[in-house]
């Protein structure tokens, strides 16, 4: 069986295949033999059915065809062993199977020409002594004090105020409806903006602005009218950049009593005896975190250099591969963090469309991921198998009930390509000139929409149905 190999773009080798005499004469036979020995044909016992009467019933070029179709699949698996390529796919047929067949003579050559997705070959050079900008994000010694009375409101007790009118930060209970002003809808109610003895907290900004804010001084028993205008960026259209009027009723107003700051607030919340402890826990904490995401920043930053510098070819197969993993990590965390059913919103032209999305993302992934093997790969950089060990029983006892479920050849493969990738990003900072910059110095103009609005400031729609 003689071979050609050919480099093709986009990571393929192409395979012109020479297939001898005797190989298309014995697919030939071995199809012939099959179908006499289970052909049921009238007149005859089976496996008695003359050759010449087989070929006349099933169609010379039908017995061609299944011979060559197992012919060229048989042959592909030999060549692939045979050469030692390096398939990242199944061969994919090139010539034309029609064509082929007329061209097959049993006992002749035959000659046909495949291709197949292979390890692309990586190519990067000047890796050593980067010039990397990243951010540094400053740690925020209030952290722990806004966490702290973060804990303190979510215990707070509210007590029924008597003899003021309401203040912010109070609890109401109000009723509330509303009406556009002007345009052709004027004097008619806002679809879904009514509520009775709707709780809200006087917080400014909440809601719509000037909401809240406007029943600030009102009390029990006041009936209030506020004309307010919905933002133009708002996430209803229908209400966006809208005049309304709304009619407020104030039933009632609590304020919170919060729990003193002391060691017995520490044991409710936490699993510390001393408000000491609980606070150096979750200074420990936010320092640990704010170290990790510095050293995230500059890990991606490094990522994304030799991303721009590596020379690769990505085959389809790696990138549809990526695309996949990409998209099944999506449909888990909408799965698992916002309880959604994924088999109705993977449908159709969706998926498609979800593909055609992330296929910047994958590829950027996987440059990344090559050029930094290539960099251990050329600098010899190894990991130590005890080390690896170690992790994986670690992992291991963290998924003990999984046990059973658990492939722990992949969770090995995993540590190993993880901890491969900490000592090679390791190596090329050591390596690098980093100039740390102020957060968010490096990231693009925020997009003029406010998103919050769509958000936090809709809350009345959320709870209220104001707006669905």
């Amino acid at each position: 069986m003689k071979v050609t190999q050919e480099k093709l773009p986009q990571s393929q080798v192409g395979l012109t295949i020479v297939v001898p005499p005797e190989m298309s004469k014995s697919a030939y036979e071995q199809v012939i033999n099959k179908y006499t020995r289970l052909a049921n044909i009238p007149g005859f016992r089976k496996g008695k059915v003359p050759r010449n009467i087989l070929i006349q019933k099933l169609g010379a070029d039908y017995i061609k065809a299944v011979a060559l179709e197992e012919l060229i699949q048989d042959t592909l698996e030999k060549v692939i062993r045979q050469e030692d390529i390096k398939a990242l796919s199944q061969c994919e047929l090139v010539s034309d199977f029609e064509q082929l067949i007329k061209a097959f003579q049993p006992g002749e050559e035959l000659s046909f020409v495949a291709k197949v997705d292979v390890e692309p070959e990586v190519t990067i050079k000047d890796y050593v002594g980067l010039n990397i900008q990243a951010e540094q994000v400053e740690y925020d010694a209030t952290q722990t004090d806004k966490v702290l009375e973060k804990k303190r409101q979510d215990m707070a007790t509210l007590v029924p105020v008597e003899g003021r009118p309401a203040q912010a930060g109070d609890m109401t209970t109000i009723d509330f409806s509303g009406k556009f002003t002007d345009g052709p809808e004027a004097g008619t109610e806002i679809p879904g903006g009514q509520a009775v003895d709707f709780e809200v907290e006087l917080t400014p900004g909440k809601f719509i602005e000037g909401f809240t804010e406007s029943i600030v001084g009102m009390n029990p028993g006041d009936i209030k009218e506020v004309s307010l205008t919905f933002p133009e960026s708002y996430g209803s259209q229908e209400l966006a950049g809208k005049n309304v009027v709304f009619t407020i009723t104030l039933h009632d107003i609590k304020e919170k009593e919060l729990p003193e700051l002391d060691d017995d607030f520490a044991q409710e919340v936490s699993e510390f005896e001393t408000l000491e402890e609980l606070r150096k826990s979750l200074e420990e904490k936010f320092t640990k975190e704010n170290e990790q995401t510095n050293q995230s920043n500059k890990d991606n930053a490094i990522l994304q250099k030799i991303a721009e510098i590596v020379e690769v070819e990505i085959p389809e197969t790696m990138i549809k591969e990526r695309v996949n993993q990409l998209l099944t990590q999506t449909a888990m965390e909408l799965s698992r963090y916002y309880d959604f059913d994924v088999k109705k919103f993977f449908v159709g032209d969706r998926v498609e469309q979800m593909r055609q999305e992330s296929r910047p993302q994958a590829l950027e992934i996987l440059r990344q991921g090559l050029a930094l093997q290539a960099i251990g790969q050329q600098e010899n950089i190894t990991v130590d198998d005890q080390e690896i060990e170690a992790e994986v029983k670690e992992l291991l006892r963290e998924f003990a009930e999984e046990q059973e479920t658990i492939d722990v050849r992949k969770v090995r493969e995993f540590v190993r390509g993880n901890q491969m990738k900490e000592k090679t990003l390791k190596w090329l900072e050591e390596k690098a000139t980093i100039e740390l910059l102020p957060a968010g110095s490096l990231q693009e103009a925020e997009d003029t929409t406010d998103e919050t609005d769509v958000s936090e400031t809709s809350e009345v729609a959320v709870e209220a149905t104001v707006i669905e």
